[in-house]
């Protein structure tokens, strides 16, 4: 009964910090590439530190998750907070200088520390049995609604507490980010973690011979090399090119963030009547149509919509191939697929980011959208093949 009651209160745990963690995400993208676009020497180079941001979490990644592997999780997540705080430091030393570069470093620093916090949904997946691993990981997922609100909100509270612009957001972060690390002093280290460490599967290669887990891959490389494109570059469109007010914007990305987040509240019901093919299908079309709204006009509700849209489509995608994931994996090759999967993903995520300043100053907002086209296409040729090989396979 008590390790009931501890699983459970891991996974209440583990939203809460990704409330608070996930703030610097939200916090990162609503403000990165407004500081860039004041600080950087080119507008191509705006969106730099929120990529920056993205790359230093995806080269984080697999040394946080075989950190992980050994020292185990909760010792990583708090390490990490203490990464986060020193690039927030950074990122206010920055601003006094007014230095892009050291923005930029410090948008990585900060990404760094964000590794860790990645991996939240599946340290609440090891809390639970096999049957409630979608619902902890979606409860999980719904502590994204507060960060939607938590970090734009501190970025604009603290824009004018110091003489120097945003040197207050900054600030405010870090006590946000204080908050995370005391949380985690309650959570509960799963004996899987250490179980799962102490054992040799199969070697990757074999692994990913197995079309299912390239479902599950391609499903999180298509929610966040999307949806990272599409809404680093709203920021600029919409404020920039389309004069919409940064009260507007901050409304739009927090609508977005929150998109991402409230439909893990019913996910878990919609997978269990769809299965996990259906949701992925639901969040391509969620995509399709979020593309279609904001293609050729720009008014502040196709601006909403579109995000909104964004969101929900980011949301089916990554959930279904989050759930999708371990059935490609045994036990004791869960470290080695995660740290697959997530590098994989976040390192395409930052890439899109990266790119999204650049793209849209040089091909324009709708030739950006017409990119995210081909990346559905490659997910629905996988899951057609997956599909198709699971009959074959059921056939003889």
């Amino acid at each position: 009964m008590n390790n009931n009651n501890n699983n459970n209160n891991n996974v209440w745990l583990l939203m809460c910090c990704q409330a608070l963690t996930m703030s610097i995400a939200s916090f990162l993208v609503f403000l990165g590439s407004i500081i860039g676009q004041q600080l950087a020497p080119d507008p191509g180079y705006a969106t730099l530190p929120v990529g920056a941001f993205l790359l230093g979490s995806a080269v984080a990644t697999l040394p946080v998750i075989l950190a992980m592997r050994r020292w185990g999780r909760k010792s990583i997540f708090i390490i990490c907070c203490f990464i986060s705080a020193f690039g927030a430091l950074m990122a206010i030393h920055s601003l006094i200088l007014q230095s892009f570069v050291w923005f930029v470093a410090a948008a990585v620093v900060l990404g760094l520390g964000l590794a860790a916090g990645q991996q939240y949904r599946f340290a609440a997946m090891e809390s639970v049995v096999a049957e409630d691993m979608a619902k902890a990981a979606s409860r999980v997922l719904i502590g994204g609604i507060v960060a939607a609100f938590l970090g734009p909100e501190i970025a604009i509270r603290g824009e004018n507490l110091f003489e120097t612009a945003y040197a207050g957001s900054f600030g405010l972060l870090i006590g946000v980010i204080i908050s995370a690390m005391l949380v985690l002093l309650f959570f509960k280290e799963s004996p899987v973690t250490h179980q799962a460490a102490a054992e040799k599967g199969r070697d990757l290669t074999e692994i990913l011979t197995q079309p299912i887990i390239w479902v599950a891959v391609l499903s999180g490389i298509a929610s966040f090399a999307v949806m990272s494109l599409v809404m680093t570059a709203t920021p600029l469109h919409m404020h920039f090119e389309n004069g919409h007010s940064l009260i507007d914007t901050k409304w739009v990305i927090q609508s977005h963030i929150v998109a991402m987040f409230l439909p893990s509240l019913f996910v878990p019901s919609l997978i269990r009547r769809f299965g996990e093919v259906g949701l992925i299908g639901m969040g391509a079309a969620a995509f399709l149509v979020a593309m279609a709204v904001i293609f050729s006009r720009y008014e502040f509700i196709n601006y909403w919509l579109s995000l909104v849209l964004l969101g929900i489509g980011w949301n089916f995608l990554f959930v279904g191939g989050t759930t999708l994931l371990p059935q490609s994996y045994r036990e004791s090759e869960r470290f080695k697929v995660q740290a697959f999967n997530d590098f994989t993903i976040f390192g395409v995520q930052s890439c899109s980011a990266l790119m999204a300043g650049w793209l849209l100053s040089r091909i324009g907002w709708q030739n950006v959208l017409l990119t995210t086209i081909p990346v559905l296409g490659v997910l629905a040729m996988v899951v057609c093949y997956w599909l198709w090989s699971r009959r074959r396979q059921a056939a003889y």
